[in-house]
């Protein structure tokens, strides 16, 4: 057995997953066989991204937000006796001009150096931790088609037991809600029928892009990974807090998705606060990533989306261990 821990790193939160990892040998000679127990998993919301898309640079503050939560992180693998550690950082680094300067900050606190990713090695990520489990239930038909929305950029994999194909694209909830949602400084709220149709547009755009890799239409099953999709899925079974156990592997219809998607454009910051089971730090974002998964069920023709709670955070951990 072996105790790992692994950090995913994006545009608008950092995560942690603390993992006890065995491995045994298959019976009568058969392959072997892994598996991952959960000892910890937190996320905070950090905004790392803030700005990034206008500046080029992570803010002084987004920065210090972030190493905030690392110190928090490095306290709780000291306390697990964690062996070995990964540190995956993605959209909002990969972006920045002063990179070197978290790169540093992390080092020091957490004594490993965060791998940069490309959105590739993301999208593989992220296929490896939502669909290790969907494996065991064959009546789920394949290939599937794993999009991981995150606020900078979404991931797009298609594949069987195997990546067959990924792309990502500049499209996320935090990116879209400043590109198109921002005016003078403060989130239009709610925002404008123009605003929603230039995001739109956008988003279209990069599925268009999306789709001269990734065979988004081929896909038999969807499924949908990081906070815009669980946040949508606990709207949709109307929790009174957010219980992952509720919402992992929980299905939404395209037309739930639609109708609060509609809701989430034309209501106020105080009615999307008022959601128990909404993070405060998606409550300025969730529309736009709604949008995301809207549009991408749209393109694609997918009745529902199959949403996991275990995505590129698992997939980083499968490959420490």
């Amino acid at each position: 057995m072996t105790r790992v821990a692994a950090i995913d790193c994006g545009t608008n939160s950092i995560r942690l997953l603390v993992a006890d990892c065995t491995v045994s040998d298959g019976a009568d000679g058969a392959g072997a066989t892994a598996e991952l127990v959960e000892l910890d998993r937190r996320m905070t919301i950090v905004r790392l991204g803030q700005g990034v898309d206008r500046t080029g640079r992570l803010a002084p503050e987004a920065l210090e937000r972030t190493f905030a939560a690392c110190r928090e992180y490095a306290a709780v693998i000291k306390e697990h006796g964690v062996e070995r550690l990964r540190f995956v950082a993605t959209s909002a680094s990969r972006d920045a001009e002063n990179r070197d300067e978290f790169v540093r900050g992390v080092m020091d606190i957490l004594g490993v150096e965060p791998e940069v990713i490309t959105g590739e090695q993301e999208a593989e990520f992220s296929f490896t931790g939502a669909t290790r489990e969907l494996a065991e239930h064959d009546h789920l038909p394949r290939p599937y088609l794993v999009v991981d929305i995150g606020g900078g950029s979404t991931e797009f994999v298609v594949g069987d037991e195997h990546v067959r194909a990924a792309r990502s694209v500049d499209v996320g909830c935090v990116r879209m809600t400043e590109r198109h949602l921002v005016h003078d400084g403060e989130v239009t709220d709610p925002p404008t029928g123009a605003q929603v149709a230039a995001m739109r547009a956008d988003i279209e755009a990069a599925l268009d892009l999306a789709e001269q890799t990734v065979p988004l239409r081929e896909a038999r099953t969807l499924v949908g990974l990081a906070g815009s999709v669980t946040t949508v899925s606990a709207i949709a079974q109307e929790l009174p807090e957010y219980d992952s156990a509720a919402i992992h592997h929980s299905r939404i219809s395209r037309d739930r998705v639609r109708e609060i998607t509609e809701w989430l454009l034309r209501s106020t910051h105080a009615e999307r606060a008022a959601i128990g089971a909404m993070h405060p730090g998606r409550v300025d974002v969730i529309a736009a990533g709604a949008l995301v998964l809207l549009s991408i069920m749209e393109r694609t023709g997918a009745e529902e989306v199959v949403v996991s709670e275990h995505d590129i955070l698992d997939g980083i951990a499968w490959s420490v261990a």
